[in-house]
């Protein structure tokens, strides 16, 4: 990831003219216009007391999957390990939710407040294989600073 892509993303989080959700989805829309092998790019949140996940903004094709299951596909596994995950070959998981034919890859980062997983970004990629550890810490540094916004 570029150093330009990241002050681009920062600045969209940190713009305080804009109401959270706005900025969430300027980043979605920044991240999936710039990377181009980040074809859907998502944030889902806890959704309340409940053990699921709800989706919030998005930049891609739309989905079915606006609610998910703890523990159930990629999403929901990290909503109970905490871990980031990452996927280079969905058709060889177990435990996956398609949300199209075409997505061949993705990656999971939570996002914490206080210590506690209050949901993630989520990222589809039309293409196998294609993120790399500069994918994880930029994505990281992502969720860090949404983490401050929530």
């Amino acid at each position: 990831m570029n150093e330009s892509l990241l002050q681009d993303a920062l600045e969209i989080l940190r713009d305080t003219n804009q109401p959270p959700i706005a900025r969430l989805q300027g980043v979605c829309d920044l991240l999936q216009d710039r990377v181009p092998h980040y074809d859907w790019v998502g944030f889902y949140f806890r959704n309340g007391d409940r053990p699921e996940l709800k989706l919030g903004p998005y930049a891609g094709d739309p989905t079915d999957h606006t609610i998910i299951p703890f523990g159930k596909g990629i999403c929901g596994q990290v909503a109970l390990s905490n871990e980031n995950f990452v996927v280079p070959d969905v058709g060889a998981q177990d435990n996956y939710i398609a949300c199209s034919i075409h997505v061949k890859a993705e990656i999971v980062v939570p996002i914490f407040v206080d210590g506690e997983n209050i949901g993630q970004i989520d990222i589809d990629s039309h293409t196998p294989d294609p993120f790399g550890p500069e994918d994880e810490k930029f994505l990281e540094t992502i969720c860090a600073e949404v983490s401050k916004i929530l």
